[in-house]
């Protein structure tokens, strides 16, 4: 019943309000035509009858003015209190209701700080009202004290349910916040994920796509004239094309969940250990690479590994597309905990070359994944530089960093 009751005046505020005004006005003008002991003797006064009737329309006010209204409803009833020896009836906490209303609602739609202190002073004004006058002179007698004190009961109550109201509502918002963040870090893995495979995706076609593209061509032109050689170069564009499904299974089984019967492919990733055949790879089109080192070779992180190679195929096979040359370098620096790695050719300079596709991006997307940079750019002469400066530090096999010589005991 008492749920039915609160969905009711959650749907009918205003007549909520207008009833619980009508009830405790009832009470009030009851109260004025009764002795003691509980005895109706009288018609309520019309003095007393029409404070009690404002002090009790002023609860209409209570959700848009709620200060206003405990001052209202506070000096009416004071009002009341000191009427009361002079019409005969005894003042008693019957009276406060509508004080004790609109301080609950102040404690409602407040802070505890503005309810206490008009709590405190609407208390205050009741024990004087009830305590000034009297028959005999002002006198305070245990009841009244008792009186002001039942004046708090109402917004303590109120204050307390707030408070539970306001923390509801913060666990609530810590709740939905939390599961936003969820969602917004799932999407941002997904995609993180997605673009991931995309950069995998491109590189693995873009190089043999490129390769394979070359090696039919030029067996196109050779099968007329030098049929031997045209057999040769097809047989290396199927060593090509058998090495482009072997990446792009490894690839796709990115895709699949790790509990499937037949999961991700386990054929370790490529790395530097793998760029001798990635040049050659280019050599057969007719791409002379030559490969330097400075320093000496020291094991990489995984990420890090196949960043640098992905890096150095992606260049490479940009050189073989755009820059109209046969020649192309090479040169893998490795420096304290850095690596860096330069791939140069001497073509005509094309200020925008591939500037149009993904692969710059991807190489840049891949450099910054793992801490590092990358820089691509014409150089002053002839030809393009990519340049990527990879972080490298000391890593074993077992996953785990290596103590440094300076740092070993």
């Amino acid at each position: 019943m008492f749920a039915d009751i609160r969905s009711w005046a959650h749907r009918h505020p205003r007549g909520f309000d207008a009833a619980m005004a009508g009830a405790l006005c009832a009470i009030a003008l009851l109260s004025t035509s009764m002795d003691q002991p509980p005895l109706i003797v009288r018609w309520p006064p019309p003095a007393a009858a029409l404070v009690a009737v404002l002090a009790c329309a002023a609860l209409l006010a209570r959700r848009s003015h709620p200060r206003l209204t405990v001052i209202t409803t506070t000096a009416c009833t004071a009002v009341l209190g000191a009427m009361g020896p002079a019409y005969g009836y005894e003042f008693g906490s019957t009276f406060t209701g509508p004080v004790m209303a609109a301080l609950a609602s102040l404690a409602w739609h407040s802070d505890s700080r503005t309810a206490a202190r008009y709590t405190a002073a609407s208390a205050l004004a009741l024990l004087a009202a009830s305590a000034l006058w009297q028959p005999g002179g002002p006198q305070l007698r245990p009841e009244q004290v008792g009186l002001a004190a039942f004046v708090l009961v109402a917004p303590a109550v109120a204050d307390s349910l707030r408070n539970r109201r306001d923390y509801v509502t913060a666990v609530e918002a810590r709740a939905e916040m939390a599961m936003r963040t969820r969602e917004e870090e799932a999407r941002r893995r997904v995609g993180a994920e997605r673009m991931r495979i995309a950069r995998e995706l491109h590189d693995v076609v873009a190089h043999h796509i490129t390769l394979a593209h070359a090696q039919a061509a030029t067996a196109d032109y050779l099968l007329a004239s030098r049929p031997d050689t045209a057999q040769q170069v097809m047989h290396d564009l199927t060593a090509t094309l058998n090495s482009a499904l072997g990446e792009l299974r490894s690839t796709v089984g990115l895709l699949r969940e790790r509990d499937e019967p037949h999961g991700p492919s386990q054929e370790p990733a490529p790395g530097l250990a793998r760029l001798p055949d990635l040049i050659a790879s280019f050599d057969r089109v007719g791409l002379t690479v030559t490969l330097t080192q400075d320093g000496a070779a020291q094991p990489l992180s995984p990420g890090v590994d196949l960043t640098a190679y992905r890096i150095v195929q992606e260049a490479l096979t940009n050189v073989s597309k755009h820059a109209l040359t046969t020649t192309a370098a090479v040169r893998l620096h490795y420096a304290d905990d850095l690596l860096t790695l330069t791939v140069t050719d001497n073509g005509p300079p094309l200020q925008a070359r591939g500037a149009a596709g993904y692969g710059l991006i991807g190489m840049r997307e891949r450099a910054h994944a793992v801490g590092g940079h990358l820089h691509a750019r014409p150089r002053d002469d002839t030809g393009f530089e990519v340049r990527a400066e990879l972080p490298a530090p000391a890593y074993s096999p077992a996953g785990r960093p290596r103590a440094h010589d300076k740092d070993a005991p």
